[in-house]
């Protein structure tokens, strides 16, 4: 009498290798150990051979911001000399961007009247029309780089948006913000820079 379970003349090992779950277990379990051995070889990689150029400013002058905004208008950030300036990489469709925004916001607010600081934002692989309608949606009233930022975001080191680079009057980069910055992480750095300053 033969098992039902089992077709004559073929081995359990392979009944279970057809079987849906058994071949659900041998796609699987390779991908697995696959991903394992990505994991590891990224987690003891040299940073300096993974070919993202990690760019120290701080100290240094700040590199050159010059365009044309999203209104129009020439910009050059050198013309900032004499305030602190924010340079903020951002994109519309980044939500740490949308949920900084406010923070940004109220930053410039604070300060721009009486020309201490302010902001510039870079907008970072966007569209001009969907910069206009962010900043129509959520606010501020700054400049507004939007066109051949590609090579500004290289000089600044930027690898993900949001990015800031506190800038000090004298032109030079205080510090550079990675992630979502608030108002009070920037007047931190520049009350800092300001102490060490005097």
């Amino acid at each position: 009498m033969t098992d039902e379970t089992t077709p004559p003349n073929r081995p359990v090992s392979e009944t279970a290798a057809s079987t849906p779950g058994g071949i659900a277990l041998w796609i699987v379990l390779p991908i697995g150990v696959l991903m394992l051995a990505f994991i590891v070889l990224l987690a003891t990689r040299d940073t300096n051979e993974t070919g993202l150029t990690i760019v120290d400013l701080d100290g240094e002058l700040a590199p050159p911001i010059v365009g044309t905004t999203i209104d129009g208008d020439a910009f050059d950030l050198d013309d900032l000399r004499g305030q602190f300036v924010v340079v903020n990489f951002f994109q519309t469709t980044c939500v740490p961007c949308i949920r900084e925004h406010p923070e940004l916001i109220s930053f410039h607010e604070a300060y721009a009247a009486s020309e201490t600081a302010t902001v510039v934002s870079v907008a970072f692989d966007d569209q001009p029309a969907n910069i206009r309608e962010f900043f129509e949606d959520f606010g501020g009233d700054w400049p507004v780089i939007a066109e051949d930022t590609g090579p500004m975001a290289v000089d600044y080191g930027v690898a993900l948006v949001p990015e800031s680079a506190i800038v000090a009057p004298t032109g030079e980069v205080i510090e550079k913000l990675i992630g979502g910055v608030t108002r009070a992480q920037i007047e931190q750095v520049i009350a800092e820079w300001q102490a060490g300053d005097a």
